[in-house]
């Protein structure tokens, strides 16, 4: 049976109504399973250290209680109260936390197939791309499949925005990357930049101002100017790199984050409960990605009033990187089996005339090992 298709109907009327409400957070409440006599009360913890994405989910988490009658409730926790932020993953399948709200790239050094689960070089770019992916290629759930072997139900992406780099010196070319001391978030991203010749370093998002500060790196990749402008970015660092225009990001464009709760408290749920989370989720989304980008537009003019200087990818480079990043497509794809079929299911999308961004020529001699 199609999941998603079964739960449609649900689904646009949950958005639709999350939609019309905007930032109150309203929606139509879930009836209370009238068995459940106390509060099922889940410990989640996200990504975000501060800003308006870490406002958000608060505010969102703050609502569960009220709108499933008192029969579930979140209780929210930033980046690293609980556990390290790359500890995640553990927290959640050692049940020190019920749930989390990662960025899902985090986990491609463990689980190969995540990096094909949020934006890497060169890949989908645009939100309604992951969506084709997602839910008209597949998608969905091959991604559950992933976790379920961590012991963990992913429950469903949530739309972020595209990543910009902050450097202490101007990045005006593909050449400027030579010899950076760059900060990324790991996987094929990592690759590609150390392929151009940049000295690349991971590190936890809440480390990354500390780092330029201190100079340990001389520029970060790091979500969107609305976040990055809360964590104060401007005062130590005085350039802006982004793809050509139209395309924020060549790297991350949609830095995909999601819900994963672990399937042993998933699994207590009812199937009611559990299609209501569900759909909760692609509301909160929604919601997300609306805050996000408002918040982005908002924040643009503060850093050219401090005296930030933004700089665009020429066009021109764009093959360039696409050139460095297919042999890494394809060495993340062949990783393991999930990666490969993750993959296969993208480049489906990349290629179909819907998109056409992708041609065969630009892989040949590539093999995918399904």
């Amino acid at each position: 049976m199609n999941t998603y298709a079964a739960r449609s109907t649900t689904r646009r009327a949950v958005v639709g109504g999350a939609a019309m409400a905007g930032a109150a957070l309203v929606y139509a409440p879930f009836i209370r399973n009238a068995q459940a006599a106390e509060t099922t009360t889940w410990k989640v913890q996200t990504s975000w250290p501060a800003g308006i994405g870490l406002a958000t989910f608060k505010q969102w988490c703050g609502t569960i209680k009220e709108k499933t009658g008192g029969e579930l409730e979140f209780r929210p926790f930033a980046a690293k109260e609980i556990v390290g932020d790359f500890e995640l993953l553990d927290g959640v399948k050692n049940n020190v936390l019920e749930a989390m709200n990662s960025f899902t790239l985090y986990w491609a050094g463990k689980v190969p197939a995540t990096a094909f689960l949020s934006s890497y070089l060169m890949g989908l770019r645009y939100p309604h791309e992951w969506d084709i992916f997602f839910y008209g290629n597949g998608g969905l759930q091959m991604a559950r499949d992933v976790f379920a072997k961590q012991g963990i139900m992913y429950v469903g992406r949530i739309h972020h925005g595209p990543n910009i780099i902050h450097s202490k010196r101007p990045i005006r070319s593909i050449e400027d990357f030579r010899d950076l001391k760059l900060r990324v978030p790991g996987g094929m991203i990592a690759e590609g930049f150390a392929a151009i010749g940049a000295k690349t370093t991971l590190l936890p998002g809440g480390e990354v101002f500390s780092a330029l500060e201190k100079g340990t790196i001389e520029a970060a990749d790091y979500t969107g100017p609305a976040v990055n402008w809360d964590l104060g970015f401007a005062q130590v660092s005085k350039f802006i790199f982004m793809g050509p225009p139209g395309l924020e990001s060549i790297y991350q464009p949609v830095d995909l984050m999601d819900f994963c709760v672990g399937m042993n408290h998933w699994n207590k749920l009812s199937p009611k409960m559990k299609l209501w989370v569900e759909n909760e989720v692609e509301a909160y989304s929604a919601l997300h990605h609306g805050a996000i980008q408002k918040a982005d537009m908002a924040a643009w003019p503060k850093f050219l009033k401090a005296g930030t200087e933004v700089n665009r990818l020429p066009v021109e480079d764009l093959p360039k990187f696409q050139k460095v990043a297919v042999p890494i497509w394809f060495k993340w794809a062949n990783k393991d089996k999930d990666a490969a079929r993750i993959f296969k299911a993208q480049l489906d999308v990349m290629e179909s005339p819907s998109i056409g961004y992708v041609t065969a020529d630009m892989y040949a001699g590539q093999k995918l090992d399904l």
